[in-house]
């Protein structure tokens, strides 16, 4: 199972979701090709209501523990109620552009 799928799995099987978006940004940086190391995602769901942002983060951090100590290096997520989620943008933001470690533009 792809990185990508786990992490759509596990947060399908751990929250109420209305909606969800997993996008795997790993093409856009300079990791190998085929990487699933970078990850933005969009959660919409009920689970969110009375939790502040930071509680909210935690909580998918809790359930992606594995993935996030492991093969995935960057991650950003949007987590909204069905209610917040009708009144804001309905896009991810990119993510910022990121170097590979210990890259040195000296050197081809």
């Amino acid at each position: 199972m792809s990185v990508e799928d786990k992490i759509r799995q596990k947060l399908q099987s751990h929250l109420n979701i209305d909606l969800l978006e997993v996008i795997n940004e790993s093409p856009h940086h300079q990791v190998p090709e085929g990487s699933e190391s970078h990850f933005r995602v969009l959660i919409v769901s009920k689970d969110f209501e009375g939790l502040s942002t930071v509680k909210r983060h935690q909580r998918v951090y809790e359930i992606l523990g594995e993935e996030l100590r492991g093969p995935v290096h960057a991650f950003s997520q949007k987590t909204l109620t069905p209610e917040e989620w009708k009144g804001v943008d309905s896009s991810v933001s990119p993510s910022p552009p990121c170097q590979k470690k210990g890259q040195d533009s000296g050197h081809s």
